[in-house]
């Protein structure tokens, strides 16, 4: 005789599945999960994944991966980048993926989103561009240090392709 599908009874403050699977989680619990999902990313800036890199008192060294669509950021605990500092607004600033392109848009902050010391409403980042939220400093890395720019990459690559094809053409007028 078939028994009806129940749950294992949970302990206290978990949650179990319902009688589908459904789960239900709470905002804190998807944070963590993010973040762990966030942990598989090795950090390296690059066209696809950018980074803002921390370069302000407080934020040296500390590198926040961004992914397509929209993050927030602020001081604020539910913000997709949390940036611990007073002069930073509760939801300071979005940075959004419009069409491959990052753009950082201010969302009424105190004290102001400034790109390269310039103050924006909307600005679309390139990289190497200083970001300041209030007194938070950032850099735009779309590459890494020392990593020389796609475009002199394709001449330097230009440049060999066609000393080889000089090359070969030489040898073969004098054989």
């Amino acid at each position: 005789m078939n028994q009806p599908h129940r749950t294992p009874p949970s302990a206290p403050g978990t949650r179990s599945a319902g009688p589908q699977g459904t789960r239900m989680f709470s905002a804190e619990e998807l944070r963590q999960f993010a973040s762990e999902a966030e942990a598989g990313s090795d950090g390296r800036a690059s066209a696809h994944e950018p980074v803002l890199e921390g370069v302000s008192a407080g934020l040296e060294s500390r590198r926040y991966s961004l992914r397509s669509g929209r993050q927030t950021i602020g001081r604020r605990n539910d913000s997709d980048i949390v940036v611990d500092d007073l002069s930073v607004s509760a939801s300071h600033a979005w940075i959004i993926n419009q069409h491959g392109h990052y753009v950082i848009m201010n969302t009424l902050s105190t004290n102001g989103t400034f790109v390269n010391d310039k103050r924006v409403h909307e600005a679309v980042l390139k990289h190497g561009d200083r970001i300041r939220l209030g007194q938070a400093e950032f850099v735009f890395r779309t590459r890494e240090r020392g990593t020389p720019p796609p475009s002199l990459l394709r001449y330097l690559t230009a440049g060999l392709l066609m000393l080889i094809a000089l090359g070969v053409l030489i040898w073969q007028v004098a054989r």
